[in-house]
């Protein structure tokens, strides 16, 4: 069997002579990968246009960006910077009696077949028909889970100007509503070598994050959960695109002034092996670049009091994850992942991550974390520390 790396390593020979083969430049056009986009590498650096195929090869390479062809406009304007208001984040646990009856009711087993069912897909890539499919079905799924709930709870389509729309399910604050946490992950996947031919399973990036996610919500909702802050569940659509439905979601609440007092990012949280393979603990890691310090520690509080495996931290680097959207729209954002980054996952992006390769009691410690982060920030009076 031809390995993933294999392949890769001839297509980049096939992009490098590409030039000399006259059908590629129509091929390139039936596939949409000539289509120019504006996107941004890094924080200090001038906006560059690629096409659809140089923004894959960007990702090949493991650089990070942001897709700002939509909101050039907001992106490079002369207004001053975007300034993260700082907040009190809980410093002790003030509801772990209530969050460990919680985290008695994951269901590993709930957790396989979501995860099951949402990798089958051929591809959820955004601009496809499967990732409409497969959009149409999280969002059926989420449905019958808030059709347990005792009080009414929204689950709304977020449309974009692509096929695959991201979804907000809503728990609205009893006292304090217009205040919004936000527990994200992304709902698309996309195969590197051919996002629009070839298969996509995303079972850990980031069908883990999504199954966390439903898990997480479940319990909630059948515990009668009612927030005195707002709690939000999002899917984005498009983040392997550049983190396209995230950067509409964040921009759109920017612009309707919506108060979002903290943003948590699962995106895989399921692959262990090469962390046990070279001698390491299971662990989960902690993003500290790109994030929002005070964040980020109540997430640490979160782990250290409600996970049975340690924290560790490392970087991402910019724009990595949605998180970054809501950082960028001025929004207190954090991110984990499975593992220290030198090892996670080396099968995403390709036909080979598959569920087979992840541990669902590794994804069963993250979904402690968001009953956790819920509970705690969902039952916690937000007053800014900064002004």
């Amino acid at each position: 069997m031809v390995s993933f790396s294999t392949l890769l390593s001839s297509l980049v020979v096939l992009e490098s002579t590409a030039s000399a083969f006259s059908v590629w430049d129509p091929l390139q056009r039936v596939l949409g990968l000539n289509d120019e986009r504006l996107i941004v590498t890094s924080s200090d650096e001038t906006p560059i246009v690629v096409s659809e195929w140089e923004k894959l090869g960007l990702k090949r390479r493991g650089v990070h960006f942001f897709d700002v062809t939509e909101h050039r406009s907001w992106f490079f304007s002369e207004d001053k910077p975007v300034v993260v208001p700082k907040y009190n984040y809980p410093t002790t646990v003030e509801h772990n009696q209530t969050v460990n009856q919680l985290i008695t009711h994951i269901d590993k087993a709930n957790l396989h077949d979501n995860l099951a069912h949402l990798s089958s897909f051929f591809s959820r890539y955004y601009k496809s028909d499967t990732g409409k499919e497969s959009a149409e079905w999280l969002f059926r799924k989420l449905e019958s889970i808030v059709d347990n709930s005792t009080h009414p709870i929204k689950v709304e389509r977020f449309k974009h100007s692509w096929q695959q729309f991201s979804i907000i399910v809503t728990i609205e604050g009893s006292k304090y509503p217009d205040d919004i946490v936000v527990v994200g992950c992304h709902q698309d996947s996309t195969n590197l070598l051919f996002p629009t031919l070839m298969k996509a399973p995303g079972a850990d990036d980031d069908g883990s994050g999504v199954t966390t996610n439903l898990e997480a919500l479940r319990i909630l909702v059948n515990s009668g959960f009612q927030p005195e802050t707002t709690v939000q569940f999002h899917f984005y659509s498009a983040e392997e695109g550049g983190l396209l439905g995230s950067l509409d979601v964040f921009t759109d609440y920017k612009q309707k002034g919506r108060n979002v007092v903290a943003m948590l990012q699962q995106d895989m949280t399921g692959y262990v092996q090469k962390t046990l393979d070279n001698g390491v603990e299971e662990h989960v890691g902690v993003i500290d670049d790109y994030v929002n310090p005070e964040l980020t520690d109540f997430v640490k509080l979160m782990i250290d009091s409600y996970l049975t495996i340690p924290w560790r931290e490392t970087k991402c680097g910019y724009a990595c994850s949605d998180h970054a959207s809501a950082l960028k729209n001025g929004y207190p954002s954090s991110f984990i992942i499975e593992s220290d980054f030198q090892y996670t996952n080396p099968y995403i992006h390709s036909t080979s991550d598959t569920l087979d390769r992840l541990s669902f009691d590794h994804i069963a410690q993250f979904t402690r974390l968001v009953l956790g982060y819920t509970v705690e920030l969902g039952f916690h009076k937000f007053k800014r520390v900064d002004v």
